[in-house]
């Protein structure tokens, strides 16, 4: 897959479509939680799209982070938002970028901060290799692998739709 034409769209749809089957055929009803900024805005529409009765929760894996002494905090720091009791939940984390497999850890640690899920699955739009911890998605719309130090990035317009492109990484 050549990540420079890859349809954030179509990742979408891919996914949506992916999590609806499993839902459907499990029965469950779990609750999205969203990972700022990227994962929050996926697990909003996923939200919408699969018409979950679940309330939907954001979270902020900043403080969690292992290299939050190198990175700092977010210029706009959005706070973890969970309305409902994280405790016996069942839980599906949504991000938009699995790579290293770190922020998906920090996600896990701020979750059980407050509480413990009776199952946490994970949720991305895109999967692009280069694990560093041993984390997997079971929900994926597009494995397309991403050698550093480019890196994908995810925005949204004004409407909602997604798009991806490739940069540099700074200080490449």
């Amino acid at each position: 897959m050549d990540p420079h034409t890859l349809d954030a769209e179509r990742l979408y749809l891919a996914l949506r479509d992916q999590l609806a089957a499993a839902l459907s055929a499990s029965g469950r009803t779990p609750h999205l939680v969203g990972v700022h900024t990227g994962g929050a805005w996926i697990a909003d529409r996923l939200h919408g799209d699969l018409g979950l009765a679940t309330p939907i929760g954001y979270l902020s894996s900043a403080f969690h982070r292992d290299d939050y002494g190198e990175r700092g905090l977010p210029a706009k720091l959005k706070p973890t938002q969970l309305s409902f009791d994280i405790a016996g939940a069942d839980l599906v984390v949504v991000d938009d970028i699995l790579f290293t497999g770190r922020t998906v850890r920090a996600a896990l640690n701020e979750l059980f901060d407050y509480g413990r899920p009776a199952r946490v699955e994970l949720a991305v739009l895109l999967d692009r290799g280069g694990r560093e911890l041993p984390v997997a998605a079971q929900y994926v719309g597009a494995v397309a692998p991403l050698a550093p130090p480019a890196q994908y990035m995810l925005s949204q317009d004004t409407g909602g739709r997604l798009s991806l492109r490739v940069e540099r990484a700074e200080g490449a």
